[in-house]
């Protein structure tokens, strides 16, 4: 498409019970201010209507999304609307729940539209709803960090990216799916960037004070989750390792404890968890990292040293690897938060 094109671009975006209002509403509000919001504040003569957002529900009756937010629809899905660009923002889902054939006829709907040639946009959980329609199979896709193990027991087929802000599935752009909560704030830049042009997308960045979020989000992900099991002998080295991270050989103590062998306590641990004992170790040292990196004082010497590092150098390059930041700067980043209470 010609980035310069004045016509004005269909979307259609989704909403259901479960959507969250203010993705819903945000993306809704930013599309449509694109080409005439800054043009305005700034008082120019070149504002123009890009976007005309739509909203599709399984019916087109009034009714209430996340928190009880009203939604009128355009369209139900009897009216099989289309529109070249989809958009499936996130939905109220818990970690451990599942939804899978709660919505077939809207299951059915993105398939058609992306065979007709649509290109399907989803932010957070959204993308877990195209999952469900396997267009994602065999592709990389990403949402929030917290639904790692939805992708990992529900969606083997999925590469799922944990890290990423923004992931293209497919080679074209056709399907893009965002991480965590607000990067329906990413979604929306590279709608605009891609469909108009960067320099409309970097206005409405300025606008709405909205920023890409490079860094992805390692910074902000919780390394350490109780995933779901019935393996007695995996928690209670989980236990084991929680309680005793700070010791040098933890790993070693742990193996003295438990009454099966080496082998067979590795394999069963990361059947029942996804990681190997090694790798929940140190998330479990990284995530105490963390907190005395957002709240203490200490030196980065300290720090290692407190959380059963005396090689500050490795726990600098593991730090790194696992949080997508330096130690130094992460600190820089949260502590910043400290200077608003």
């Amino acid at each position: 498409m010609n980035k310069q094109a004045r016509n004005v671009i269909d979307v259609l975006i989704l909403a259901i019970p479960e959507t969250a209002g203010s993705a819903l509403y945000g993306m809704i509000d930013v599309l449509s201010a694109t080409g005439n919001l800054w043009q305005t504040l700034v008082r120019s003569n070149d504002e123009r209507k890009v976007f005309r957002v739509r909203i599709v529900s399984t019916r087109d009756a009034l009714f209430s999304c996340g928190n009880g937010i009203p939604v009128q629809p355009h369209y139900s899905l009897d009216d099989d609307p289309y529109a070249p660009i989809v958009i499936l923002p996130e939905i109220w889902l818990g970690p451990d729940e599942s939804i899978k054939e709660r919505y077939p006829k809207l299951i059915d709907w993105i398939i058609r539209s992306y065979q007709k040639g649509a290109e399907i946009c989803t932010a957070c959980s959204g993308s877990i709803l195209l999952a469900e329609t396997g267009l994602l199979d065999g592709k990389v896709a990403t949402s929030h960090w917290g639904y790692q193990d939805i992708f990992r027991l529900n969606y083997p087929k999925i590469q799922f990216k944990p890290a990423s802000s923004l992931v293209y599935a497919d080679d074209d752009g056709r399907i893009v799916t965002a991480g965590g909560t607000t990067s329906w704030h990413d979604l929306a830049l590279h709608i605009i960037a891609r469909h108009v042009s960067a320099g409309d997308a970097l206005h409405i960045a300025k606008v709405y004070l909205l920023k890409w979020h490079p860094e992805g989000q390692l910074p902000y992900a919780s390394l350490v989750r109780h995933s779901p099991h019935a393996d007695s002998i995996a928690k209670e080295c989980e236990g084991f390792l929680t309680e005793h991270y700070q010791d040098i050989d933890a790993i070693k103590q742990l193996q003295e404890t438990m009454t099966i062998p080496e082998r067979s306590l590795k394999r069963r641990f990361k059947a029942a968890t996804g990681s190997t004992i090694i790798e929940y170790l140190q998330n479990v040292r990284i995530e105490h990292a963390k907190r005395f990196l957002e709240n203490e004082t200490m030196a980065i010497e300290d720090v290692s040293a407190e959380v059963g590092y005396l090689d500050t150098s490795f726990f600098r390059r593991l730090f790194k690897r696992t949080t997508g930041l330096s130690p130094g700067r992460y600190k820089q980043m949260f502590q910043a938060a400290r200077l608003i209470e």
